[in-house]
Formats: C-alpha cells, structure tokens, sequence
C-alpha cells in the first residue's frame, strides 16, 4: 500500500498555480493506489470471519472494533524525534466490506506552530494483535497542507483543505481554503474537490 511539521521543521511551500492543480494531484494519486478491500472480501467469496454475515444461521456477528489509530504508525518525517498527534478521527465502513476502517489526520507534535498534516485510511492489521496498517494516503504531508472540519457524512469522508498562495504567507495562517470529498468507487477512493482557491 502506498505511505507515502510547526516551528523549527522543514516546509515545502506550495505557491498559487500548485494549489489550483491540487484537485488533480490528490486525485491521482488516490486513483493510483488500489485499495483498502481485502482479497477476500471480493464479490462471490465468503464473508470474512467477523463480518456481518459470517456469524451462524445468518445472526449478526459481534461488532467488529475500527482501527485504533493510536495503535498506529505514520511515515512523518518529525523533527528531532518528536512524535506524532492524531487530531482528528472517524470510523465506519467506508468500503462497504461489512468491516470498520479508520480515517485520520495527523500531524508531528509541536508546542508552537502549525505542521502540515497527513490523511490516512487505516484497515485491520494483517496478524491479529498487530498494529492497523496504513491502506491509503488522502493527502501527504510534504503537500504542506492544513485539514479542518474532518468528518464523515454516510460512508464519504469530507473536510476543508487550507494551503497557501505563496512562499510568504505565514505557515500558522493558510489562506486558501478549498473543500474535498473522498468517496469509495469500485476498488479505490476517488477524490472530489470543490470550488479551487477560494480565499480563507
């Protein structure tokens, strides 16, 4: 699958004509990957042990916990070995495979600034007791951008991307703000942006 911060760390500025074409970078490189649905969740087979359907006789199996995302471990590169802080999670089932997954935004610690932050789906570990495992990257750190309003709506994940129009914009005050959704389709996420660059 593929993996793909504050004061004092490293920032890859975007300037105004990166952050129009956003939408299809974000795009591309979720359609890139293929995806959170499990090889034996694929149409015909059985239901996996602890779905929905697998329990006797077609009862309702016990639920099944989502990924904890603390559980978890995230590719940021944080400076002078901080760690890292989940801000903001939601849990559901957002492949429609009868099992949970974990959606998450996550950022490296800091006592004094804004570090960009990372969107990640997070599915069952491969070995039970094992940590969940990053099943896809919505967006990437080193994009440097900011995520508010995280939520998920249904089985569509949804926030507010902020990023900046140039190199001098302060990193604690992004000023360009543009909405996205995140939408299970077939075997992958597809990316719907809003309206580009609309002004914080």
């Amino acid at each position: 699958m593929q993996q793909s911060a504050g004061q004092g760390l490293p920032h890859t500025r975007t300037r105004g004509v990166h952050w129009i074409s956003t939408a299809a970078a974000l795009g591309a490189v979720v359609a890139a990957v293929a995806l959170v649905q499990p090889a034996d969740a694929s149409p015909g087979k059985p239901a996996a042990a602890g779905s929905p359907s697998a329990a006797a006789g077609g009862a309702p199996a016990a639920p099944v916990a989502p990924p904890d995302p603390d559980a978890a471990s995230y590719p940021l590169k944080c400076a002078d070995g901080m760690p890292t802080d989940v801000i903001s999670k939601v849990s559901g089932d957002l492949d429609g495979d009868g099992r949970p997954e974990t959606a998450v935004v996550v950022r490296c610690h800091t006592e004094t600034g804004t570090p960009p932050s990372g969107v990640y789906v997070l599915s069952a570990p491969k070995a039970p007791g094992g940590p969940p495992r990053i099943a896809v990257t919505l967006v990437k750190p080193e994009d440097n951008r900011q995520i508010g309003n995280f939520r998920l709506e249904g089985r569509i994940l949804k926030a507010t991307v902020l990023g900046f129009s140039s190199d001098q914009v302060p990193q604690c005050c992004p000023d360009l703000s543009r909405s996205y959704s995140w939408e299970w389709r077939g075997d992958r996420y597809v990316a719907l942006p809003g309206p580009a660059g609309n002004t914080v």
